[in-house]
């Protein structure tokens, strides 16, 4: 007979949230177990035997681990639905139930975005203590000096806290404007725009160019692609979960 689950495991599991994510919801009071609302965290079920429903809708029957990359055109929304009736990401890649975007791209950047059913990789690739590099070119106004670079390599305050070291590179102009490349090891909200605004050269364009080891070559815009089982066993030592390959 199956052990029953955590139900924040069983969530991540069928692709709903990462692990973190989930907690949240149950928290929310937005999980109902066999029709009662559930909020305690260590509630334990089967997800083959009993009901469990998100905001009214029953948890998606897991379909195997997927891995998609996409090189996400500007004007889409990083979202699995949108209210307002936008595009969404979602509308660029195969329907698997769960699937939904490992982090997010503001809907005026372009670049690679990773989609996922794994509520646990989603969750080793976006928590900031796991640092999977994420490298950006932008186009920002002016020409900033290398005084100014150098600033964001060693870290500039965002509400507060410093960001943590990235490379930058100037790549080059533009007429009256720059093109640079950023590696970062963390993801706070629009990083990239608020560091680049904060030293007087505001992004004109963004591009995400690569995710630890997986890139946009070969990924025309708008175009997706299965990730290969070499680059998800990199993307998961890259975060230290090697163990968890799938």
């Amino acid at each position: 007979m199956p052990t029953p689950q955590r139900l924040q495991k069983i969530l991540a599991s069928a692709g709903v949230a990462s692990r973190r994510q989930s907690e949240e919801l149950i928290q929310a009071g937005r999980v109902t177990l066999n029709g009662a609302v559930v909020t305690e965290l260590g509630t334990r079920a089967d997800p083959d035997r009993d009901r469990i429903e998100v905001d009214g809708r029953p948890l998606p029957r897991a379909a195997g681990p997927t891995y998609y990359a996409l090189n996400k055109p500007t004007g889409y929304i990083t979202s699995v639905s949108d209210p307002r009736g936008r595009r969404t990401v979602m509308s660029l890649v195969p329907e698997v139930p769960g699937l939904h975007p490992v982090g997010r791209l503001d809907y005026d950047t372009s670049g690679l975005l990773l989609l996922t059913n794994d509520g646990d990789f989603t969750l080793a690739l976006t928590h900031p203590r796991y640092g999977v590099p994420k490298t950006y070119d932008a186009l920002v106004e002016g020409h900033p000096t290398e005084r100014l670079l150098q600033r964001l390599r060693e870290g500039i305050p965002l509400e507060g806290v410093l960001t943590a070291h990235a490379k930058v590179v100037r790549l080059g102009t533009d007429g009256p404007n720059a093109r640079v490349r950023i590696t970062l090891h963390e993801g706070r909200n629009r990083q990239v725009r608020r560091m680049l605004a904060l030293i007087g050269h505001p992004v004109i364009r963004l591009k995400r160019l690569s995710i630890g080891p997986v890139t946009l070559d070969g990924l025309e815009p708008g175009a997706a692609r299965p990730l290969t089982q070499q680059e998800i066993a990199a993307l998961l030592q890259l975060s230290g979960q090697e163990g968890s390959t799938p």
